[in-house]
């Protein structure tokens, strides 16, 4: 039932800007309504979205044009597998695996008068290994890389499929 559905690069293109705009939402809200300051990493997670919602408008308005809609389609994919990646590196950080940027640990101590100045004129940034939000013992970055990565995944099982239906 959903198999003819999907197999227009068009309307892949559709599901994954739908799906982009989704993700930044949430981020927006949680972090304008609900108080959640992002760290640095937090904002790096963004980015492949802002991609991915960039090339699902790119792989829509190619729907007369298919070989543009699928490239924009596979690089869809590649964009979010590179967001799982941030995303995998950060919940990394946030469980203590491994450490997380010096600048975003709080490992960075001011070197200089100067420096201890600057620190002390406004609210120290979010720690990149501080989990200020969870569900279910995952974090926000631990679902933003299931998300990604599972996106990517169904996105390529998608594509595969409307090509095996097209030849």
């Amino acid at each position: 039932m959903l198999s003819p559905w999907i197999e227009r690069p068009g309307r892949l293109g559709l599901i994954l800007a739908v799906a982009a705009v989704a993700v930044l939402g949430v981020a927006n809200f949680f972090e304008h309504a609900m108080g959640l300051k992002p760290c640095a990493l937090c904002l790096y997670q963004r980015v492949p979205w802002w991609v991915a919602l960039g090339l699902g408008c790119l792989a829509i308005l190619g729907r007369r044009a298919p070989v543009l809609a699928s490239v924009a389609l596979g690089l869809g994919v590649l964009t979010l597998l590179a967001g799982a990646g941030i995303a995998g590196y950060h919940a990394g950080v946030e469980y203590g695996l491994w450490p997380g940027p010096a600048g975003c640990t709080g490992d960075n101590l001011p070197t200089s008068l100067g420096g201890l100045n600057e620190a002390l004129k406004g609210p120290p940034p979010p720690r990149c290994d501080d989990v200020p939000w969870s569900l279910f013992g995952i974090s926000m970055a631990g679902y933003n890389f299931l998300i990604s990565l599972g996106g990517a995944l169904l996105l390529f099982a998608a594509m595969r499929h409307a090509g095996r239906h097209r030849a």
